[in-house]
């Protein structure tokens, strides 16, 4: 299995050693980790051909809370936990699929239709990516796969979006030379979540995973607009901390869809289609009409939009100006305003783990820092920005209350997805 053989020695190298010096903290045990998935697909496939490994990042929504479903602003960041595949091309288009902790995965991608049996499952979102990359006019084939992911499930870092924007990449670097463009990646990964996994999704994650580093990106144009901030807030003394309060994502569609619905009802009653199209005088001229026709918690949600957008611009300036303190500033605004206006940070009163946490973290914090909830809200995680002296006295009150190993520490990958070997 010379192939085999050979990629194992390529992590020997220093060209190999530099890659994963860029890409990782710990560049020693990812090594480890590599060789092992190798041995693996050995194992599982003894493919003739040298197999490729490659990577794609988790994301962090640093600021900017549902605003990219209205065209608004968001900063966004690639985040140093992956998913990485290693795989070989086939001759036909089957595609197998081994993935540490989930039931092994094998498909035809000779029918590229929305199945509704498939939906929610992996299966559809390698459907979803192959059908609109054909559509597109790239080549797709089989492919034989080992994965394993840190971005687990239910992190709130996108493991979907990591999946998606890594699957692209496998068929984009097997049968089309790495000719698609982060953001063409993006949007057909956007595609097959919301078309064939079927859940409504901004761009945002895919974007934010496919670019990597910091971006400030626009919704506005038809093609969204990506500038690309450089900071390392581990440089700067600070841990980027997402805790996961456990809190569960059931039954939540509703309250989920509830914004993006009623942010585009206030537009419609405001004379646009998005809020984005709406200019913010006009928005408040219209207060009254909205008010009556879609209630107080529309106008509210769409003064958190115009404003939100507002922050992301003050946030991505500081950032520039290296002013830390302003940016943090503006994070902590954006989580207030989710709490008082979005109104995306709990549904029942008796069970409000997200205010929780937040609670926790400015007691700890003590004004130094940020917190904000994260992504969605309702349930999940929320992010922080915790001075290194402060993180052990962080870390002990969130696994107090939330348990053992609810903080995740984290720091910007420049990076988006990148061939390893």
């Amino acid at each position: 299995m010379m192939g085999y053989d050979l990629a194992l020695k390529q992590l020997e190298q220093a060209d190999t050693r530099k890659v994963f010096e860029q890409v990782y903290a710990d560049p020693g045990s990812q090594l480890e980790r590599v060789a092992g998935l190798i041995k693996r697909h050995q194992a599982m496939y003894q493919s003739t051909q040298a197999p490729l490994v490659l990577s794609a990042p988790g994301r962090a929504e640093i600021i900017g809370n549902h605003t990219d479903h209205n065209n608004g602003l968001v900063l966004a960041a690639a985040v140093n936990l992956d998913t990485v595949a290693v795989v070989t091309p086939r001759e036909d288009l089957v595609v197998n699929l081994s993935s540490e902790g989930y039931d092994k995965l094998s498909l035809s991608l000779d029918s590229l239709m929305p199945d509704k049996a498939l939906a929610g499952t992996s299966a559809s979102l390698i459907k979803g990516v192959a059908a609109d990359m054909k559509e597109r006019g790239y080549k797709i084939g089989g492919f034989d796969a080992v994965m394993n992911s840190q971005v687990l499930s239910g992190s709130g870092l996108s493991s979907s979006a990591a999946f998606e924007v890594l699957v692209c990449f496998i068929f984009d670097a097997l049968y089309n030379g790495t000719a698609i463009d982060a953001t063409t990646r993006a949007q057909i990964s956007q595609y097959a979540e919301n078309a064939f996994f079927m859940k409504p999704s901004g761009l945002m994650d895919q974007m934010a995973s496919s670019h990597g580093g910091m971006v400030k990106i626009d919704f506005g144009p038809k093609t969204p607009v990506v500038e690309n901030l450089h900071v390392s807030f581990a440089k700067a003394g600070y841990d980027m901390v997402i805790v996961n309060t456990r809190s569960s994502h059931d039954d939540l569609t509703e309250a989920y869809s509830a914004i993006p619905h009623e942010m585009k009802a206030a537009a419609r009653l405001a004379g646009g289609v998005l809020l984005r199209d709406v200019p913010y005088d006009q928005f408040l001229k219209a207060i009254p009409g909205i008010r009556q026709a879609a209630g107080d918690r529309a106008v509210l949600r769409a003064f958190h939009f115009y404003q939100e957008n507002q922050r992301v611009k003050e946030a991505a300036k500081a950032l520039e100006e290296n002013d830390l303190k302003r940016f943090f500033d503006a994070i902590n605004d954006s989580g207030l305003s989710s709490e008082t206006q979005l109104q995306n940070i709990h549904i029942n009163v008796n069970h409000q783990p997200m205010s929780l946490a937040l609670a926790l973290a400015k007691d700890v914090l003590k004004g130094w820092g940020a917190c904000r909830v994260h992504g969605g809200g309702f349930a999940g995680t929320t992010l922080n920005f915790v001075p290194h002296e402060r993180l052990q006295a962080f870390t002990g009150a969130m696994e107090a209350v939330f348990g053992e190993g609810c903080c995740h520490q984290l720091d910007v990958r420049n990076l988006g997805p990148v061939r390893l070997v």
